[in-house]
């Protein structure tokens, strides 16, 4: 177990009505460019969204975690913490998998640990934080399509989640669950130094431990567009899968008939799905 001995968190899985996506504004200030400068063998990798991604086909699973956990057995762990979120329930496995491990966890955070990331973050023994990084933590967002039962059944299953969310912040910073409770219900962005004053996190990562791959940041660019693109239109209330259904036939429309998984977005695609939004909007 942790040697901080951190609460379990307990999630059931959500009504088949909702579903978890990434946070737009966490994509937008995030920097899927930014990396460890160097990482030892011991050393898990976590530069992705959280969850599988449907555009890519990428993504970091609890499964990839717990299979790392097991290659490296016996030892310290060090993990190299770069997201924006997504699946809550799979930052939750996450978080837990890291917890249970029995040598000592040194998250660091590199860029960017948001909404689920920033539960993964909170498993470490030490959480190291880049100055320039950011933690962002929030309630837990889903988009939900049904009845007022379904929507109701939904609000009430995210109750417990929050609340855990709120216990295991809380216990990490030394406060009382009502003040994480206020972080979250403010959507609250910690720099690095605001998450070291609030004891979110331990101490600041050297900045010599940090690069900026610019390959990995010009790949991750446009598909990152697509991403922003799919979480605005969710907020506008669109089901998942008229979403990415739109937004292929938008820049392909021959994948949509062939199956294939679309091309990423670029910003004129942006532009057209911003003014489809306002539209439904109005």
């Amino acid at each position: 177990m942790s040697l901080r001995n951190l609460p379990e968190i307990k999630a059931d899985r959500l009504p088949t009505i909702c579903a978890f996506e990434p946070d737009a504004e966490a994509l937008d200030r995030w920097n899927a460019g930014i990396a460890a400068e160097q990482s030892a063998e011991n050393t898990i990798s976590i530069l992705d969204v959280i969850g599988e991604d449907f555009w890519t086909g990428g993504g970091v699973t609890s499964k990839r975690i717990s299979a790392a956990l097991r290659a490296i057995g016996d030892q310290d762990v060090f993990v190299d913490l770069n997201s924006p979120g997504g699946d809550f329930f799979e930052g939750v496995a996450i978080y837990n998998a890291l917890r249970a491990h029995p040598k000592k966890i040194t998250v660091r955070i590199l860029g960017l640990a948001a909404s689920a990331a920033s539960v993964i973050a909170m498993a470490g023994d030490e959480i190291q934080i880049g100055k320039a990084g950011f933690l962002m933590v929030h309630n837990a967002w889903v988009v939900a399509v049904g009845n007022r039962h379904d929507l109701t059944e939904a609000a009430k299953t995210m109750e417990p989640f929050d609340d855990a969310m709120a216990t295991v912040y809380a216990e990490r910073a030394g406060v009382k669950k009502s003040r994480a409770a206020e972080w979250m219900d403010n959507e609250t962005w910690f720099n690095g130094e605001q998450a070291v004053a609030e004891g979110l996190a331990n101490a600041f990562l050297p900045a010599d431990q940090v690069k900026q791959d610019k390959t990995r940041a010009d790949a991750a660019k446009a598909v990152n567009a697509t991403r922003r693109v799919d979480a605005l239109l969710a907020k506008s209330g669109i089901p998942r899968d008229e979403r990415r259904s739109l937004i292929g036939e938008v820049k392909n429309p021959s994948a949509i008939a062939t199956g294939e998984r679309p091309a990423v977005a670029d910003d004129d695609l942006i532009a057209a799905i911003e003014q489809l939004r306002s539209t439904i909007r109005s």
